[in-house]
């Protein structure tokens, strides 16, 4: 079957005019410089439908549907798109290729022929066939009943795709009989290979889980034995592959992302079983490392979707260690001052696995939710390990290791209300914990002049991010190759607004700020590799921030922008009509300082108001509750979200 190329598809779409195709089915008179009409997709009384000639692009007013002419017979005519570019190729008399089936054509898969492909294709042939064996053969009955104990239900299973690999060899003879060659087995990592070249199943008698890419494509497994065996691992993963750096995947990411984005959080965990388990209990933004450490490329991939996460680990003495260990190495990442870490700690001796057995998700999403702590508070706790505090040696031993701790805080409000807790708890006079304080802050080493402050001095809530170095231009147009600066805001006038005036109006102007930008990158090569270069960057809402990953993977295939093209590209409707709004705004009028106004507004502004308010509205909920230790924990997170505020405040006037 052949596969049509980019180009031939784009050939077929500029063979017609997206006019007259429209025109027989409807109506369209000529009104200005675009067609009108009914819209033919609902009841519509007033003509709402427009096509534009110059730009071959259709758009509702009224429902918001809109695309290129192969998007407007998919959807009058229920046709696939493989189904629409045959029919469009036929009016515009261009020839397909003789092998060309238009049933079975994919509109945006791996190229089948591409090495990357056919190993993909591989891990999904093996995914189906673990997971049948699993499912529906007695050699999976011993997997079952174990998966049943632990408590997943047959969704999870199906959810997640678990399988089961059996004591036999079934793997090679399945995929020699589908046709896969001897060389793509080798490097698939399905494998182990003996000295005679010979190839066997690396799998045996293991629970599977698949580990997929942020795509949700299977690329490795994870193997877990079903019998206790001291000479073979626990937990067997895939050796990496073309397809597969274990430094580079996260557990469940492919899920997980998608739910940060409703709950701003990402929740990890140590194991798969406690993803899974999470998952059942109503808990989908859950995710676990592909070891015991988390690397730099996965913090990285973390920040680009979330500021704060959330370390959930066993309650119990290895547990407590492990987040030690998250900690430090979050501390000393190159991604530390843009995350806000927080710690959730299970009750003694469970996992979130058994928590949830014993006590159900509602309450475990309960649990999440009301018991979140500070780096800072979780190490003040963590200290107490092994030692006895009713000993007045250990207690002063502890106090002191305490003070160590808190001097690492970087606000003083912060640092002041947990020697105000220390005192109180251990009724000690809190003058002189702020004594062996202020020694403890002149002899502790200073930054150097240049440089930030290491992120162990920050533990509970990043600093505000660093102001952004000019870019380099490679724009093509000489008006967005200047060098930018910034245009001096005047400061707002003090006004009072409620916590959801604030969100509105934040989100109003972020709005404005993502188009404009938006409307930059699909038109303007310097603006794109501008934000290419900026690994923190994301947009605000999920729309823009999708249509901002699709024009990149567009722009490695097209040199030029061009709108019904990139309409072909996008798949969900409710992104087309955004993207066809967004022709509405010239792109030439956007001002070089203004990339510059909404990059500020985008990274810094917006998400200071949003969480601004969030907090102020959750500040009100635990007064009424009487809460005490809620409210000085939001009374901490607003005094230092006001601090970042009034800094971007000052360089804004400055």
């Amino acid at each position: 079957m052949a596969r049509l190329s980019q180009e031939l598809i784009d050939q077929v779409r500029q063979s017609v005019d997206i006019a007259d195709v429209i025109s027989q089915d409807v109506q369209l008179q000529r009104q200005g410089k675009n067609l009108v009409g009914h819209c033919p997709f609902h009841e519509d009384n007033t003509p709402s439908f427009s096509v534009s000639e110059q730009k071959q692009f259709f758009y509702c007013f009224s429902c918001h549907r809109s695309g290129s002419v192969f998007d407007f017979l998919m959807e009058l005519h229920h046709l696939s798109f493989p189904q629409a570019v045959e029919q469009v190729a036929k009016l515009g008399s261009v020839a397909l290729p003789t092998d060309f089936q238009a049933g079975a054509e994919p509109k945006t898969e791996q190229a089948p022929d591409s090495q990357q492909g056919r190993l993909i294709k591989l891990h999904e042939t093996t995914m189906r066939l673990y997971h049948h064996i699993l499912m529906n053969t007695p050699a999976g009955e011993p997997a079952r009943r174990y998966l049943q104990k632990r408590g997943l239900t047959q969704e999870q299973i199906d959810q997640f795709n678990l399988g089961y690999a059996p004591k036999e060899e079934v793997l090679k003879a399945v995929l020699e009989k589908e046709g896969h060659d001897y060389q793509l087995l080798r490097r698939s990592g399905l494998f182990t290979e003996d000295r005679s070249g010979s190839l066997h199943d690396r799998f045996h008698d293991r629970v599977m889980f698949p580990l997929k890419d942020g795509q949700g494509r299977p690329v490795a497994f994870s193997g877990r034995l079903l019998q206790k065996n001291t000479d073979a691992p626990k937990y067997l993963n895939s050796p990496e592959t073309p397809i597969f750096n274990k430094r580079r995947l996260i557990f469940n990411f492919d899920l997980a992302r998608k739910a940060a984005r409703e709950n701003g959080k990402l929740l990890l965990f140590e194991g798969y079983m406690d993803v899974i388990s999470a998952y059942g209990a109503g808990v989908h933004n859950g995710i676990a490392s592909m070891g015991t450490s988390l690397t730099d490329e996965q913090l990285a991939m973390i920040v680009k979707t979330t500021d704060q996460l959330n370390i959930c680990y066993d309650g119990d003495t290895p547990g407590q260690n492990a987040i030690e260990r998250a900690l430090k190495l979050i501390e000393a990442s190159a991604v530390a001052s843009q995350l806000k870490i927080r710690v959730v700690q299970l009750p003694t001796g469970q996992d979130p696995d058994e928590y949830i057995q014993q006590n159900g998700g509602a309450k475990f999403r309960d649990y999440l939710k009301n018991t979140e702590e500070t780096p800072t508070a979780f190490r003040l706790r963590y200290l107490r390990q092994g030692l006895n505090l009713s000993n007045q040696a250990e207690l002063l031993s502890y106090l002191n290791a305490a003070i160590g701790v808190i001097a690492k805080v970087g606000d003083p409000v912060a640092r002041d209300l947990y020697v105000q807790e220390l005192a109180r708890e251990f009724q000690v006079n809190p003058q002189n914990l702020q004594q062996q304080l202020t020694t403890q802050l002149q002899t502790q080493p200073a930054a150097q002049p240049g440089t930030a402050p290491s992120a162990s001095q920050w533990p509970d809530n990043p600093p505000a991010a660093p102001k952004r170095r000019k870019r380099r231009s490679f724009n093509k147009r000489p008006a967005y190759g200047q060098k930018r600066r910034a245009q001096a805001q005047p400061a707002p006038q003090a006004v009072t607004l409620t916590a959801a005036e604030q969100q509105s109006l934040a989100l109003d102007q972020t709005e404005r700020a993502e188009r404009l930008l938006l409307t930059a990158v699909l038109h303007d090569y310097g603006t794109r590799a501008q934000l290419k270069a900026m690994p923190d960057f994301a947009f605000v809402h999920d729309q823009y921030q999708e249509l901002y990953q699709q024009a990149l993977n567009y722009f490695t295939e097209h040199d030029e922008y061009d709108l019904a093209s990139f309409l072909d590209y996008v798949d969900d409707p409710a992104l087309k009509a955004t993207l066809t709004q967004l022709d509405g705004l010239n792109a030439a009028a956007v001002p070089p300082a203004a990339i510059d106004d909404c990059l500020r507004i985008i990274m810094q502004k917006t998400p200071l108001t949003q969480k601004i308010a969030q907090a102020k509205l959750a500040l009100q909920e635990a007064k009424a509750r009487s809460d005490h230790e809620l409210i000085t924990q939001l009374t901490i997170e607003l005094i230092q979200l006001y601090s970042q505020q009034q800094r971007l405040k000052t360089e804004e006037t400055s």
